[in-house]
């Protein structure tokens, strides 16, 4: 399979199968810790995102 079937099939996919391959693509060039770190972050921003959504509900209904 060529790069450019791989690219083709990629949007087919969905978010958990596009995870997996990015997190192993990022195994492959030896940065792991960089997807590790990256994914922590962005679950700690998704966190905040919800508390100021339920904080923000709570204000529009009180």
């Amino acid at each position: 399979m060529s790069a450019s079937e791989i690219l083709a099939e990629l949007p087919k996919l969905d978010h958990a199968q596009r995870r997996e391959i990015a997190r192993r693509l990022f195994e492959l060039e030896g940065e792991a810790q960089v997807l590790a770190d990256a994914d922590r972050r962005a679950n700690e921003n998704f966190l905040l995102l919800d508390a100021l959504e339920t904080e923000d509900a709570r204000d529009q209904s009180g």
